[in-house]
């Protein structure tokens, strides 16, 4: 059974991100674990996140405790620009003091396929377990125009409920190739965050907050962790058309 829900409505995309990384500092803090293992999501509001973390947070933080991954990363090299981790890395890790094997990165440049199971083999060695799953300490998704989240797209649904830890999605416009955590990795964290911002989410977040019919279509609509709990940071303009 699900643990704790919250939805949370900021001005816009600025507060969603200071909010919520007040909200990180206080649990990573708050904390006696020796590692916190975190889940990444690409996307333009992580990348305001990443600003704000290297900026107000780099002394603040203890980075050598913090062990980050990817939920889902584009299968390009990591000097990309539709890397996901280059993207971290040029916001982020670049501008503070945190140990290299702390960052745990898609190799999108090995064949997708390989390198998903590689990934997967890698969470479960390293991260701790329950149901036979990974456990992460915390996830942050997005959610796209269509519902998805992570790189399981509305097409791709089944891999809500695959039973291997990462799988290789295609993007249904462009087929560019994703290695993307799956379902049950997703819903077996501690907490996971979907940060959403911007009036092109409005219809989806309305559908899946209203619980329509339809809402089921959409990926994002069934991560709600089993033994965790669930937070919606949204902006007004995300949030504009939920009653």
């Amino acid at each position: 059974m699900a643990g704790n829900i919250e939805v949370k409505i900021y001005e816009d995309s600025e507060k969603v991100v200071k909010a919520f990384a007040k909200e990180f500092y206080k649990i990573v803090n708050d904390s006696n674990q020796k590692r916190f293992d975190i889940a990444l999501s690409g996307g333009e509001t992580p990348k305001i996140l990443f600003q704000h973390l290297s900026s107000k947070y780099r002394e603040k933080l203890p980075w050598q405790r913090l062990h980050f991954w990817w939920g889902d990363e584009r299968c390009v090299a990591p000097d990309h620009e539709d890397s996901s981790f280059g993207v971290a890395n040029s916001l982020l890790f670049s501008k503070i003091e945190i140990p290299a094997e702390n960052i745990h990165r898609v190799k999108g440049e090995n064949d997708p396929v390989t390198e998903a199971q590689s990934y997967g083999q890698q969470l479960q060695e390293q991260l701790n377990h329950r149901n036979g799953w990974p456990v992460f300490d915390l996830i942050i998704l997005g959610m796209g125009k269509d519902g998805h989240t992570a790189s399981i797209f509305p097409n791709q649904i089944k891999l809500l409920e695959s039973e291997h830890v990462c799988e290789v999605a295609s993007h249904p416009e462009s087929g560019q190739k994703r290695v993307t955590l799956t379902g049950k990795v997703l819903n077996n964290a501690h907490r996971v965050y979907f940060l959403v911002t911007g009036n092109g989410k409005a219809r989806r977040v309305s559908q899946i907050m209203n619980n329509v019919k339809k809402a089921q279509k959409y990926p994002a609509y069934h991560i709600i962790p089993e033994n965790g709990d669930l937070y919606w940071y949204l902006d007004e303009d995300a949030a504009e058309e939920i009653r």
